[in-house]
């Protein structure tokens, strides 16, 4: 498709992008054009013997290539090539940093244990949609990460938000990544941005970071010791609320965590906007609960008073300051990616609790996780079922505080647990949930029968 038309029987240019097509003395002059070409149209007039020839690249590289004119449902005006080749020749070169990116992203995956491709199309009813690079993730998630970078045109590429919703439909997670600050800043979908770069260091496995879409979650209760000022207005409304705060990351572990399913898009809403950007499971579901009480949120900090993170000078290294989790085999059996081990201390699992005791804990045979993982994934649970069955609202506040904290222990228990033995967190946790609803009702049992057993004892010492 085209904007540029050249008519050869009125010998002008048709701007489709403008309202008069350029020629303001005649203001009719866009239905006249549109209902001669539906006429020849009709009559089954060739598309090569009609009046319209494309008047942009076509025509400067001294190729007559015919074009007919069609009117979508939504307005837009488009001219249409006749053949593929003409309408090839449209398309932009890519660019050395775009392959860069494209090859990043799959050896990233690869890495992780995900499949992908580069340049999928996939068919859409009568059309179809191309994606830059396709990976499969876990559990069937798809995730299509879409390259703009600085040789896009001045304006950013257009119709983003309908090629993304269209992803979406298609159960296509939709990623796309910039080095242009401009393009980050909207909103139309979830942008993430790194560095303006040479295509010989993004091709680098070193310290490329991003520095723009992604996010952290602060949950905070308003009160007199918040830190935040009240979204609402007022001195201190007494209720939770969540900020958005930016963060960096690795751009390989954001390939290899979305594609788990560890790091989610979100919508964050505010009372003027909806902003899109990237956050960990456990943020996004902390919201949806805050949301499920009709909680207002706060809006996130302006983007001048709270600048994002600058991104690491250092020169790309092999050796970056976090490093990803070790690839893991995928197998049938659930089981068989955690090793059996003896014993596992707090700190391997990650515990930070000033209180913790440094004792050895054995592990549950079955699964090979540590118990103290198991106890800290059942008082999280527990927190969570007691907040269910409260109705007063200051009791589910005080509640839900609780178990806040006690969900954050156990994730960072995993997260602790999975970079010490190497393995993948998703796949870490999804085992410990399963054998978490696994072993309930034994642990119920045995706590009951724990705390049954010292009644004879104190009636024998009276």
């Amino acid at each position: 498709m085209a904007n540029i038309v050249w008519h050869k029987k009125l010998r002008m240019h048709l701007d489709l992008n403008l309202d008069d097509l350029g020629h303001e003395e005649h203001p009719d002059l866009w239905d006249m054009v549109y209902r001669m070409d539906k006429m020849y149209a009709d009559r089954n007039v060739p598309v090569g013997e009609r009046d319209l020839l494309c008047g942009g690249v076509c025509q400067d590289a001294g190729v007559k290539a015919p074009m007919y004119l069609r009117l979508r449902a939504n307005g837009r005006r488009e001219a249409v090539h006749e053949r593929r080749e003409d309408e090839d020749r449209h398309i932009v070169p890519v660019s050395d940093e775009h392959k860069a990116y494209q090859e990043r992203i799959l050896r990233a995956a690869q890495d992780g244990g995900f499949g992908g491709d580069s340049e999928v199309r996939t068919r859409v009813g009568r059309s179809w949609i191309q994606t830059d690079t396709l990976i499969e993730g876990a559990d069937g998630r798809r995730i299509g990460w879409e390259v703009q970078l600085s040789s896009a045109s001045v304006n950013g590429p257009r119709s983003v938000r309908s090629r993304a919703t269209k992803a979406q439909k298609n159960g296509i997670t939709p990623a796309w990544h910039t080095d242009r600050s401009d393009y980050a800043h909207r909103h139309d979908t979830h942008w993430t941005r790194s560095d303006n770069l040479p295509a010989y260091v993004i091709a680098k496995t070193g310290d490329l970071r991003v520095i723009s879409g992604f996010r952290r979650l602060d949950f905070w209760h308003c009160d007199i010791s918040a830190i935040h000022p009240c979204p609402n207005g007022v001195r201190r409304c007494g209720k939770p609320h969540a900020t958005p705060t930016p963060k960096d990351v690795l751009f390989d572990d954001l390939v290899r965590q979305t594609a788990a399913g560890t790091i989610v898009p979100i919508e964050f809403r505010t009372a003027t906007k909806t902003h899109r950007f990237w956050v960990t499971h456990t943020d996004r579901e902390r919201y949806s609960d805050l949301l499920s009480d009709d909680t207002r949120l706060p809006p996130p900090q302006e983007k001048d008073a709270q600048p994002a993170p600058s991104a690491s000078r250092n020169r790309p290294t092999c050796q970056p300051g976090l490093t990803a989790a070790a690839p893991t085999t995928s197998t049938s059996n659930p089981l068989t990616f955690i090793p059996t081990q003896s014993a596992a201390t707090d700190v391997e699992i990650g515990t930070s609790e000033p209180n913790s005791r440094p004792d050895t804990v054995a592990a549950e045979p079955a699964s090979g996780l540590p118990t103290t993982l198991i106890s800290l994934q059942q008082a999280a649970d527990a927190e969570h079922a007691r907040l269910r069955e409260l109705t007063d609202n200051d009791e589910r506040r005080q509640q839900r505080l609780r178990w806040f904290e006690a969900a954050a222990a156990a994730q960072a228990a995993v997260t602790g647990f999975a970079r010490t033995k190497r393995l993948n967190r998703h796949e870490v946790e999804q085992e410990l949930r399963r054998v978490v609803r696994r072993s309930n009702q034994k642990f119920e049992r045995i706590g009951q029968a724990g705390m049954a057993c010292p009644a004879p004892h104190r009636a024998h010492i009276s």
